[in-house]
């Protein structure tokens, strides 16, 4: 969810210049929120949080009446109702947004084969080789808005730039339901009046070293010698701020999406204590993300632990394995060393589960497999949840009432 609340909006004129750009950031608008609305007309213009119904619950998303209050994604339920205690807190239903999310990609695929889905609800469009058929990237990306809106519903926002990170900028400063177009020669001028913090890969932690130095927007990191950025960023990220600054992205739409990570995270109702509970809440969060590997053909290398206390004090852990695997019980194994391992200073608020440093799949290809026996049980569970639901078939450690408010995936996609 973006933090952006809409005030400020910015937006292209019909017939605006397009020229030198190619590149679309399409961004639907809260999207969640949105797809709520959709499918409940008497939720339109009211603030409404998509999160745990409890006040322990976490924001998913939020309309923009609600940001306007303050609510932000990530953060806790009771937090966002006392910014904004006359909103409307829903359930979300991840089903249902995949299912429009697929509607809305195959639009872009339209248009045109070179599309990056970044995550369920934004991506990246090169619609340079479609000017023939579709007409000028300007013309584009008004299609594609009216198109989603017909056939959809929901509406979205469209950066139209010269590179991505130009269009990703644009997106941002147009939303809701806008479109911004940065031709080629604005570029330098748009990017100038840009805050630091706009610039990709500056975080709150460097805004604020490079705000310290006196560096407040994109202009003041042009007049600012290399050695200084160097100083206050590292010279990697340095000579990245640098480019990014001058206009300067060579990345290239990339239609074959790589994952990073799949997670499985959850808040508790009430604060839990008792390790053998948490270990048993590690042991079907590890099935959940074993399960999400399987069905997108991946392999985690790295299984990472998040723990978060009563005092929000957050922990993450993390393993790297001998051998890549998407096997329930080997990953629940090392979530629960990992959790072994920590002192269990104060009672537990969320714990998480990750596999990191994917791959594709490759089967067991050694000739002695040590999880063979698990992966048979794998297979058996995946084709009874196929035939009868997700919560047809669990480990008998984890039976019970839910303890979670909120167990959504922790980065939501799509598989390719």
């Amino acid at each position: 969810m973006g933090r952006g609340d809409g005030r400020g909006r910015v937006v292209s004129p019909e017939g605006a210049d397009d020229t030198e750009t190619r590149i679309l950031h399409v961004d639907m608008d809260a999207f969640y929120a949105a797809v709520e609305v959709l499918d409940d007309p008497s939720l339109a213009g009211r603030p409404l949080i998509v999160g745990g119904l409890e006040g322990r619950g976490v924001v998913s998303s939020a309309s923009y009446e609600a940001r306007r209050f303050g609510v932000r994604s990530a953060m806790a339920i009771g937090q966002a109702l006392r910014l904004c205690p006359h909103a409307i807190v829903v359930p979300p239903h991840f089903e249902r947004y995949a299912t429009l999310s697929r509607e809305v990609m195959a639009i872009f695929h339209e248009v045109t084969p070179l599309v990056e889905p970044l995550s369920i609800d934004e991506a990246f469009l090169d619609v340079a080789g479609a000017r023939r058929l579709w007409g000028s990237p300007g013309q584009i990306a008004r299609r594609v808005r009216a198109t989603v809106k017909e056939r959809t519903g929901l509406t979205c926002s469209i950066g139209v730039a010269a590179t991505k990170h130009v269009a990703k900028i644009a997106s941002t400063l147009c939303k809701p339901d806008g479109l911004l177009i940065v031709s080629g020669p604005e570029t330098a001028a748009f990017l100038a009046a840009r805050p630091v913090g706009a610039i990709w890969g500056i975080g709150p932690k460097s805004a604020q070293s490079l705000e310290a130095r006196g560096i407040r927007t994109v202009a003041d990191i042009l007049a600012t010698p290399r050695a200084v950025l160097d100083r206050t960023l590292g010279a990697a990220a340095g000579e990245r701020v640098w480019q990014l600054a001058h206009g300067v992205d060579p990345r290239d739409v990339e239609t074959r999406r790589v994952e990073k990570s799949v997670g499985h995270e959850e808040t508790f109702r009430e604060d839990v204590a008792d390790p053998a509970v948490l270990r048993s809440e590690l042991r079907r969060l590890a099935d959940r993300v074993a399960a999400r590997l399987r069905d997108h053909g991946w392999e985690a290398t790295t299984v990472a632990l998040k723990l978060r206390f009563a005092d929000f004090t957050t922990l993450s852990r993390a393993h790297t394995l001998a051998e890549p695997t998407n096997v329930g019980q080997r990953i629940g194994d090392v979530a629960i060393d990992l959790f072994q391992q920590i002192d269990l200073v104060q009672p537990v608020r969320l714990i998480g589960v990750r596999g990191e440093r994917l791959r594709p799949a490759a089967g067991a290809l050694t000739l002695w497999d040590d999880d063979a026996d698990w992966r048979r049980i794998d297979e058996a569970l995946d084709d009874a949840r196929a035939r009868f639901g997700r919560g047809a078939v669990t480990r008998a450690s984890v039976l019970g009432p839910r303890r979670d408010v909120n167990a959504l995936p922790t980065n939501p996609r799509l598989p390719d």
